[in-house]
């Protein structure tokens, strides 16, 4: 753990911007010596995702370098299962995540309070993620939160009105459980990294130079090895009178491939509406692959289920991806194939004719025809061959 106020510098990989080894902020916004060291009596272990660990706006590593008594834990999920499961816990253990199981820390009564909490640093997928894959997290009594007010957390979106970022919840959790001084300091300090953030934006700081202006800007995932990607389309309900145009739309028939092991995902979902036979007819569907088809939450967990914590997730066009966000807010955003520069412009059938791609459809239904459309896509993008560095922009 980082010591408060330390301020020693390093040079950032990615480009010439020095950044501060405690923070991770560029030195002139150093924060470290505002951060209080807060002798809180609760311990709090904080198991992060592994794509949280590097997030420049990440919160956990500020309350590890702020509270006494802190752990902050991040590993791959296999490795991070396998030092939770060796770490000693207290028989009063409990775990901040929220469910219908989860009592609120503030109905409890003094002696009932746990004195070590565990806490889930990541997206909401990512936390999910670790609850699935964790084993011994599920053995734990849950806790939850009853904020009064939203996330100040302006520069990331929280899927809810009740979820907070690590350091909020941490502060809300503590204020329940003890009398700690330092919290409203903690939190001032969050505000103004915020702050700070607002004021001076990051501007083209993944600076590529295999990308170039006129190039293909091939994402990463694609033009480097396939066996985590996953390549997604969905169907969704549109159109009618029923429906507000300002609505958000949300699939009701989803279909997936992971490339590298070939495992695949199916799922039909409950429309709020009944699907006419026009609408059935265009997707060429029927009736009864309807006939077990299950809730958005049910889909949420299945598809979450499916996913690895290493998967990327592709899709053809942007409509789609807000399907994910819709179904599942704070979820890792897919990489998005229709904004590669590929000539021509227009709907996945018309690029993947213009382009002379083969395709390997054994599905009847529209959405799988598109979804071997946008996997042929995708092949055609990891063959092509790659362009020499050109200079940064």
């Amino acid at each position: 753990m980082s010591e408060p106020g330390n301020t020693s510098l390093q040079s950032h990989s990615r480009s010439e911007t020095i950044r501060c080894t405690g923070c991770k902020r560029p030195a002139e916004f150093c924060f470290c010596s505002d951060i209080p060291e807060i002798d809180n009596q609760t311990e709090i272990v904080i198991l992060q995702h592994r794509r949280e660990q590097f997030h420049a706006m990440n919160t956990a590593r500020i309350v590890a370098q702020s509270l006494r008594r802190c752990q902050l834990i991040a590993q791959h999920t296999d490795k991070l299962a396998e030092r939770f499961a060796e770490i000693p816990l207290s028989k009063k253990v409990g775990l901040l995540f929220p469910g219908p199981e989860a009592q609120l820390l503030s109905e409890l009564n003094e002696e009932d309070h746990p004195d070590q909490l565990i806490i889930l640093d990541g997206t909401w997928s990512h936390a999910k993620t670790l609850f699935r894959d964790l084993p011994r997290l599920k053995q734990l009594p849950r806790y939850r939160l009853d904020p009064a007010s939203p996330s100040r957390y302006r520069i990331r979106r929280e899927p809810n009105a009740e979820a907070l970022s690590t350091l909020e919840a941490t502060v809300a959790a503590l204020r329940e459980l003890e009398s700690t001084a330092g919290l409203d300091r903690l939190l001032n300090v969050f505000d103004q990294m915020i702050d700070d953030q607002i004021e001076h934006p990051k501007s083209n700081w993944r600076k590529n130079g295999r990308r170039r202006r006129g190039a293909s800007n091939i994402p990463r995932a694609v033009s480097s090895d396939l066996d985590n990607l996953v390549v997604a389309y969905g169907e969704q309900r549109r159109g009618g009178p029923e429906f507000d145009d300002n609505s958000p739309r949300i699939p009701v028939y989803w279909v997936a491939r992971r490339l590298g092991d070939g495992s695949t995902f199916r799922c039909a979902i409950k429309p709020n509406t009944i699907l006419d036979s026009d609408f059935l007819s265009q997707m060429r569907l029927s009736a009864d692959h309807f006939h077990n088809a299950v809730s958005i939450e049910q889909f949420r967990r299945r598809w979450n289920d499916f996913l690895r914590p290493s998967d990327i997730v592709t899709v053809y066009h942007p409509s789609t991806a807000r399907m994910i966000d819709n179904v599942d807010p704070g979820s890792t955003p897919p990489v998005i194939l229709k904004s590669v520069k590929v000539a021509p412009r227009g709907n996945l059938d018309d690029v993947v004719r213009s382009l002379g791609i083969e395709i390997d459809n054994n599905g009847p239904s529209r959405a799988d025809e598109r979804l071997a459309c946008a996997i042929g896509l995708v092949h055609y993008l990891h063959e092509l061959p790659e362009l020499p560095p050109g200079p940064s922009v």
